[in-house]
């Protein structure tokens, strides 16, 4: 690949990002810290503008082959971006969402699968690009654990399996690293907003699944193992103290070690993807293909994590057992 293009891309994202604080700080597109927050401080949102745009400045470099991937792309990227500017009903916010993720199926020929699997596909999808959204508290997480994620998926894509256009993969990591600068740091100068997990979640999981359709090895779903796991205990454990699962909280891990450990953002960020990269190259080196091996592999990290929370949290917190 050209090294001039890529850094001339990158320049051109880091005066786009700069162009939009202006106009965020113009109209008043700024996070106001609540009772549910893990920071303190009036910041600007939707930084992660810029991983959409990104990639919807791409074909200029790499062709309109991916054409339904960014025309779902964009009509996420929209709902989610006007949500952060004022609050839209759930019911709009769903509709978009099921038709970006048609479009991104229709590029990759899902439709030619059993129903049964589009559906699941869908509430996969779905469900998973919310976890993403959720995960999205603290300063670093979201654009670190992505950083981690795509550059795992560029290594598989250069050494393992050609799945994807490399262009593309290095343009979303241009976009990561150009948001990190500005939010991977002890005061951010932007959060994400949900235009941007939302936008990062619908293009990683575009990756993942172009992955698993070009190898059929569902171990590759362990890429996103660390913010599975958070997500899914938390939905769990939300259910068994018979708490709303829909209403905003504070009951995930990293928003437990942050607010009640009094970690710092950028440590606990720090280890969700040092113990992703770790479980990356496990998966890489060392896990072999095989339905039974994903089963096992999941049940053992889900375990494992669960006892990890219950000795940090205990069990009257993730259970709501009185004193």
């Amino acid at each position: 690949m050209n090294i001039f293009l890529l850094l001339l891309f990158f320049l051109v994202l880091f005066g786009v990002e700069l162009i939009y604080f202006q106009i965020a700080d113009r109209y008043n597109i700024i996070d106001h810290p609540n009772h549910r927050s893990s920071h303190t401080k009036v910041t600007i949102r939707g930084g992660g503008i810029i991983f959409s745009i990104a990639l919807l400045l791409g074909p200029l470099y790499f062709g309109w082959e991916y054409k339904y991937f960014l025309a779902g792309l964009c009509l996420i990227s929209l709902i989610s971006f006007i949500d952060d500017v004022r609050p839209i009903r759930k019911r709009i916010r769903i509709v978009f969402h099921l038709i970006a993720v048609a479009l991104l199926f229709q590029q990759l020929h899902v439709y030619d699968l059993a129903f049964y699997w589009i559906i699941l596909g869908f509430i996969l999808f779905i469900g998973t690009i919310n976890a993403v959204n959720f995960m999205d508290g603290i300063n670093g997480i979201t654009g670190g654990y992505s950083l981690v994620t795509l550059l795992t998926l560029w290594y598989i894509n250069e050494n393992i399996i050609l799945f994807t256009d490399e262009k593309l993969l290095v343009i979303s990591i241009i976009a990561v690293l150009v948001f990190n600068f500005f939010n991977f740091r002890i005061k951010a100068k932007c959060f994400a907003g949900d235009v941007g997990s939302v936008s990062i979640a619908f293009i990683m999981l575009f990756f993942l699944l172009q992955l698993i359709i070009k190898t059929n090895d569902l171990n590759y779903l362990l890429l996103l193992l660390i913010y599975g796991l958070d997500s899914t205990t938390t939905i769990v454990f939300r259910i068994l103290r018979k708490e709303n699962i829909t209403e905003a909280h504070r009951s995930h891990l990293y928003q437990f070690l942050v607010n009640e450990k009094k970690a710092s953002h950028l440590m606990v960020a720090a280890l969700y993807m040092v113990v992703q990269a770790i479980i990356n190259v496990l998966l890489i080196c060392f896990l072999p293909k095989s339905p039974v091996n994903f089963v096992l592999a999941m049940v053992s990290a889900t375990l494992i994590f669960v006892l990890i929370r219950l000795k940090l949290e205990g069990k009257r917190r993730l259970f709501n057992i009185e004193k």
